[in-house]
This record gives C-alpha cells, sequence and structure tokens, in this order.
C-alpha cells in the first residue's frame, strides 16, 4: 500500500518548479488558497516530502560516488577523495538546492495548515499529526544541511522572492535547537505505528532515530542517548533475523527499517541500469568495487581483527571472518549471479551454473583487463534478482534502522564514559544477529566484553563499519570522528598487472595476501610494507583536504546574494 505514495509524487512533480537554487517560493505551485483545502489534499501534498530525491545518500551500493574509503570506481576519484571539491562540485550543489526544496515545501504546508480556513476543515487531533509530518521533515532536511555547510539559510517561514537573494547564513549554534524543537514536536504527534493496510509514513521512531542521529554528528551524546534509548524503549523494532537478506529487493517492510522511501518497478520508481555493480562474467562491468581497506576491517569469529587473531590466513581471506564478511563483499570459489566467482590469474574459465558447463571466466583479469581491480566485488543487497527486468532494480531507499539506533546509542554512551551493560547489550545485540545467534548465547558468537572507554570505542567503529558498509554512513562517521584526513590520505591499493602477479605472488604462493597488514586504534590497514616490497599495486592516491569537513556553499548562492558567506577555504 505504501507504493501509492508515488502516485501523488508523480502529480505535484509535475505542478512543481524552481525559481532559484534555494527554491524557497516557486511560482508553479499549487495556490494553498485553493490547496490543504480537507485532509485529502493535505496528505497529498505533503507526499511530496517523500520524494527519494530528498533522501539520497552520500553513498551507496547503487552509486559511483564514492566518498568513504569503503569502495571504490577503478582509477577515479570523487572530487571528495582527491581534495578538489569546490563550490561549483555538483554533488554538494544539489544537497544543498534538494535539501531547500524539501524546507520549502513543508514550510509552504505548515503556512497553509496553520490558517483559520483549514483548521475549520480537519480535527485539531488529526491537523497536528499532518504538523508534525512537515516539521519531522523540515528538520532532517535542516539536520543533513548543518552537518555538510555549518551555518545555514534557516527560515520556518515561506519566503518571498525579494527576501530569498538578501537572506544570510544563521549560526548552527541558533539552529540546532531549532531543528531539535521540531523534532520534538514531531515526537510528540507522529504515530508510534500506521495499521497494516496503510501508507507508511513518518512515526514517533523515525523522529527519534534522526534526532539521535543529527545530535550524534554534532557531538551532543547527551541528547543522542536520550533520543536513541527512547527509540529503543518503543518496543517497535527488532533486528532483521537475516542480515544478508535485510537489503535485498524483495525484502520490504522489514520491523528493523524505521524509515525507508519505497520504490516500485510497477510505477518505475527504480535505481537505473546497476552494470557497474554486476560481474563481468553475468553482462555487467564490476566497475565499482568494495575497498581492501573495508575487507580487512571485517573481524574473524574471534572478535579479533585480522592482525590479531590466529584464525586469518591471507591466502584464505574469507575464512573465519565475521559472516557480514561474505554477504558484504562475494568470496572466492562461490556462486554469485549465475556463475562461481573466481579472480585468481589461473583460474581462466568458471563455471557456468545454468548449464553446469566451464566458460571463459571474465572476472579475471588475464582475460579482461577491466576485472575488477583489486579482485573484490559487493555482495551486499545483490541477487540472481539484478539479472531481470534489464537490471533496472527497485530496493527501497533505507533512511534509517534499528542496528543504527543500537550502535548510535552505544556510541553516545561510550562517549561520555558512561559503560554499562546496556552499551554491551546494544553492540552485542547487532553482533549476534549477524550470527544468527540469540544474544544471550556466547557460545554462537564472539560477545563484546570490553568497558574501557578507548578499547570499546575502537570495537564500535569497527562494529560500525562491518554493519553499515556500502549504506552511505561510513563518510559522515569519518568526518564525525575526524579521521577523515588518515583515511582519505593515503592509496587505494589493488592487485599486479596479470604478469607480475603471476610471477610475484601466485608462483610464490602468497595469493591472495601476500601478507597481513596491521591495523590501527581506528581499524585503519597499513598495506605499506606489503607495497615496499612491490607486491601490491598502488592504484591510485586519495588525498584530503580538511576544508572538506565543511562543504562549500554553492556558487551561484555567493554570486546572487551579497550577505551570503563562502565557507573557510573555499
Amino acid at each position: 500500500m505504501k507504493f501509492k505514495i508515488f502516485i501523488s509524487i508523480i502529480i505535484l512533480g509535475l505542478l512543481s518548479a524552481c525559481k532559484n537554487s534555494l527554491d524557497l517560493y516557486p511560482l508553479a505551485q499549487p495556490s494553498a488558497e485553493k490547496w490543504y483545502s480537507n485532509e485529502t489534499e493535505i496528505q497529498l501534498a505533503l507526499n511530496d516530502l517523500y520524494r527519494i530525491d530528498w533522501w539520497q545518500w552520500d553513498e551507496d551500493l547503487l552509486s559511483n560516488q564514492y566518498l568513504s574509503d569503503d569502495g571504490f570506481y577503478r582509477q577515479t576519484l570523487s572530487s571528495i577523495k582527491s581534495g578538489t571539491v569546490t563550490s561549483q562540485w555538483s554533488f554538494s550543489i544539489a544537497a544543498w538546492r534538494n535539501g531547500y526544496k524539501a524546507i520549502a515545501r513543508a514550510n509552504r504546508a505548515i503556512e497553509a495548515m496553520n490558517r483559520p480556513e483549514t483548521q475549520e476543515k480537519v480535527s485539531a487531533s488529526k491537523l497536528n499529526q499532518y504538523l508534525a509530518e512537515s516539521r519531522f521533515h523540515r528538520a532532517a532536511q535542516y539536520a543533513k544541511l548543518v552537518n555538510k555547510f555549518g551555518d545555514v539559510v534557516y527560515s520556518n517561514d515561506v519566503i518571498n522572492l525579494e527576501d530569498a537573494y538578501v537572506i544570510g547564513r544563521e549560526a548552527k549554534e541558533t539552529v540546532i535547537p531549532k531543528i531539535y524543537e521540531d523534532f520534538d514536536f514531531a515526537i510528540d504527534n507522529l504515530p508510534a505505528n500506521y495499521p497494516a493496510s496503510a501508507v507508511k509514513r513518518a512515526t514517533k521512531g523515525a523522529a527519534l532515530a534522526l534526532k539521535a542521529r543529527f545530535a550524534l554528528s554534532e557531538h551532543d551524546y547527551e541528547t543522542a542517548e536520550a533520543a536513541a534509548r527512547a527509540c529503543i524503549d518503543l518496543g517497535e523494532y527488532d533486528l532483521f533475523d537475516d542480515f544478508g537478506g535485510l537489503f535485498l529487493q524483495s525484502t520490504k517492510n522489514a520491523n528493523e527499517v524505521i524509515f525507508s522511501i519505497p520504490r516500485s518497478v510497477e510505477l518505475n520508481i527504480t535505481v537505473g541500469n546497476t552494470s557497474d555493480k554486476i560481474t563481468r562474467n553475468s553482462g555487467g562491468y564490476a566497475a565499482t568495487n568494495p575497498t581492501w581497506d573495508l575487507f580487512c576491517s571485517f573481524l574473524c569469529t574471534d572478535g579479533k581483527p585480522i592482525d590479531q587473531s590466529p584464525l586469518y590466513n591471507p591466502h584464505d581471506p574469507f575464512k573465519n571472518r565475521d559472516p557480514r564478511c561474505t554477504q558484504t563483499i562475494v568470496e572466492f570459489g562461490t556462486a554469485h549471479l549465475g556463475f562461481i566467482y573466481d579472480p585468481h590469474p589461473e583460474a581462466l574459465t568458471v563455471r557456468r551454473l545454468s548449464t553446469d558447463t566451464d566458460v571463459k571466466n571474465n572476472d579475471n583479469r588475464v582475460n579482461a583487463q577491466f576485472a575488477s581491480f583489486n579482485g573484490l566485488v559487493w555482495k551486499k543487497g545483490i541477487d540472481n534478482s539484478w539479472l531481470e527486468n534489464g537490471r533496472n532494480i527497485a530496493p527501497d531507499q533505507i533512511v534509517i534502522r534499528y542496528a543504527d539506533v543500537l550502535l548510535m546509542y552505544a556510541e553516545a554512551k561510550i562517549e561520555q564514559n558512561d559503560i554499562d551493560e546496556s552499551v554491551l547489550s546494544a553492540i552485542n545485540q547487532v553482533r549476534a544477529r549477524a550470527y544468527k545467534a540469540d544474544v544471550e548465547n556466547t557460545a554462537k558468537y564472539p560477545a563484546v566484553t570490553e568497558t574501557d572507554q578507548s578499547a570499546l570505542r575502537k570495537v564500535l567503529r569497527m562494529e560500525r563499519r562491518m554493519e553499515f558498509a556500502a549504506e552511505g554512513l561510513r563518510y559522515m562517521d569519518i568526518v564525525r570522528w575526524k579521521i577523515a584526513g588518515k583515511v582519505l590520505n593515503r592509496p587505494i591499493y589493488g592487485l599486479l598487472d596479470p604478469s607480475d602477479l603471476q610471477s610475484k605472488v601466485v608462483d610464490a604462493g602468497l595469493w591472495f595476501f601476500p601478507g597481513t597488514p596491521s591495523l590501527d586504534m581506528d581499524g585503519i590497514p597499513d598495506f605499506s610494507q606489503m607495497a615496499a616490497t612491490g607486491l601490491i599495486k598502488n592504484l591510485v592516491n586519495t588525498s584530503w583536504n580538511d576544508r572538506q569537513y565543511l562543504w562549500p556553499i554553492p556558487a551561484a548562492e555567493i554570486q546572487i546574494n551579497a550577505n551570503m558567506r563562502q565557507n573557510e577555504g573555499y
């Protein structure tokens, strides 16, 4: 039923148009005097706030725009990873523009619903719910803008065109309480859930979860803890029993998902062609890949990092790893998209499962020079259904899920050095699910028992990386932790070219990894020793610039508004 939301989105999309980048008062909008005249019209208008354009990730498995150290696109770097972000960077322009488009629509709805003629036609309780929905969306959009840009243009009213050209940025310290106020109104007035037959909209839990995320990003740990704890205490959410299955496009309405934007093949609300993520044997390109940095971050089944665990074997690197490793990255020698996946340079043929015959292995760089440059390909969320419908897929866009709330709660408590059993329980629930174990059955998974703040901080950060790879959260994690300067100022490594790989690595019995990198306190592997021996290849150097901890205000905004200040360094 929640797919019905797209019908009205399409209608409103045809009616909307923007006048400038802030889109504060578009001309071609339904007149507020003729619209919002009854409950149905209010619902239809609010549907536009669920447009997927307003809820895009910084990066995810469906994008080639890798901002973090989790993935890469061959030897091409995003502006973030090359340190070349400018005020004309299209990605930040889109984030600014879309944020303000959504805010403008929310403000317009709030203004109309506060009019006496509207209040006469809709019950007070329903009106409060719709106001809460609008304020939830406004808070969420301002939260993202503050996270990315710092000080922002803030208004909780519809702004006319003249004012839009002169309004300046407001200090984020004064905006943050206003964002909290909107979230709190939403928390107080949104329902905890909707009937099974109803269209799914924003809920109390969604407001609590996104408030916790925003507070954590702004290092307001007390607020983050309280919001996350309140979300947990609602009792509305559970961890999905199958980590790998959670991300498949066939999984809809999982109880772990707190807030998502639906897609539908039937309604043509889809991702588009996904060939860059599909292996070459299956007809794709496998041009976007997980990094070795991400691969090495997955713990072993004893709960220890690969540089400390006796279970780790660099020549059989998928063995004895946290289950999320092989549910995120395709294990060598296993079935994937109709073929056995094997990047070994001597595996010139592989098995096609549909015919049980051996065919040329195009996922091997001996046969295909543009096969994965580091041997790894994505598995998370990918199954045979990706080969249907012209490789056009429609997984729901998960904005926030319960595992994130649990780990945010734990992080907020750790950063306050208020470590108790509830912190360990929150982390262990997430970890136990990966092993398909009950959290109390510690014989089935490596339960966390550490209580030292510094050590537990490392555990938490590695847990987040294993859990949320390719979900768009890693970039803001490394920004929040202020480690972007470390993780994005180093090479992206890969395999040697085929002839050297054969003679220096394979013939020497060193496939897949010629050694085990050491991991630092943030779980970041050091490949420099292997690189110095010439046994791995530097594919491309990343180069972070600290100014990028805040993104630039789009150049067009600066040019048309003398009162608009640019962020430092741009």
